[in-house]
């Protein structure tokens, strides 16, 4: 059995940049365990399995290296891309994951792709800020006082925690046992934090998953970021722009608008992608 596979890079402009993606275009019968053993073998922080496509709409399966996630940014945007480069579906489409649908535009001769995602949801707040801190290896005064330590999510739940500035957040260094200890209660894996002057904002995601430990570019913290900075009145509605993965050296620039209206905030993810390579899992018939 021969499975074509695609490798792109998400959030960027240039190859070898932004956050890595393995895509299996075609799709295809497979599985869930040799999906999973093909994620591994990749070692990507996701690879992504299309189930169906055609016309406008299509859906897929993701997978980290050890588990598989019901949503997520970057491989939504780079699967998109894919999938309407080849032909098999058209722009603007419909993706459907195992958290919902979302709408997705591509933008071929840009090289551009975004999506919106999910209504906002405001979650718990998390009191213990010292413990907080620990587990990203930060004090408390490290903390933005004015600003809570968050769940909020736009398709999967994130810990969102402000740090004073930049520095703070390149100095920051996870500790896995503690981030477990805090994130397992509030129903999440991901910890993203960051540094906010108005729009513009430095971020970082650390998770408890040792196959992971630090993603380059989190589209699906990156709108929940958002939602948050316009929610708590850290920044006013509009484009926010954020970079990322710079301590990966996978500099990564993520975008997202976020709409103030009647219905509540509505919130778009987008970045560049680029095709970087392309081959073939061969398996025994």
């Amino acid at each position: 059995m021969r499975i074509p596979f695609r490798l792109v890079d998400v959030f960027t402009d240039r190859p070898l940049a932004g956050n890595q993606l393995c895509v299996i275009p075609q799709p295809v019968e497979l599985p869930e365990v040799l999906m999973q053993a093909i994620a591994h073998e990749i070692g990507f922080s996701e690879t992504t399995f299309v189930t169906e496509a055609g016309g406008n709409r299509y859906s897929m399966r993701i997978f980290t290296p050890t588990l598989e996630l019901p949503f997520a940014g970057h491989p939504s945007l780079g699967t998109a891309f894919v999938l309407v480069s080849e032909g098999i579906i058209q722009s603007p489409a419909f993706q459907t994951l195992k958290s919902g649908e979302f709408g997705i535009e591509v933008d071929l001769e840009s090289g551009f792709v975004r999506m919106e995602q999910l209504p906002p949801e405001f979650g718990p707040l998390v009191e213990d800020r010292a413990g907080a801190a620990m587990a990203i290896g930060l004090a408390e005064a490290d903390l933005v006082e004015s600003l809570p330590l968050q769940i909020v999510s736009t398709g999967w739940p994130n810990l969102i925690v402000p740090v004073r500035d930049e520095a703070t957040v390149a100095r920051a260094t996870p500790d896995i046992r503690a981030l477990r200890l805090l994130l397992e209660p509030l129903g999440t894996d991901n910890c993203y934090l960051f540094a906010a002057s108005g729009p513009r904002v430095k971020a970082r995601m650390f998770t408890y998953d040792p196959g992971i430990v630090e993603d380059p570019a989190t589209g699906g913290a990156a709108g929940p970021l958002g939602a948050y900075l316009v929610h708590h009145g850290a920044a006013g509605a509009g484009r926010i722009t954020i970079s990322q993965g710079a301590e990966l050296g996978r500099p990564s620039i993520l975008l997202v608008d976020v709409l103030d209206g009647e219905a509540g905030l509505r919130v778009f993810v987008g970045g560049g992608v680029v095709n970087v390579a392309e081959g073939f899992f061969d398996f025994p018939d």
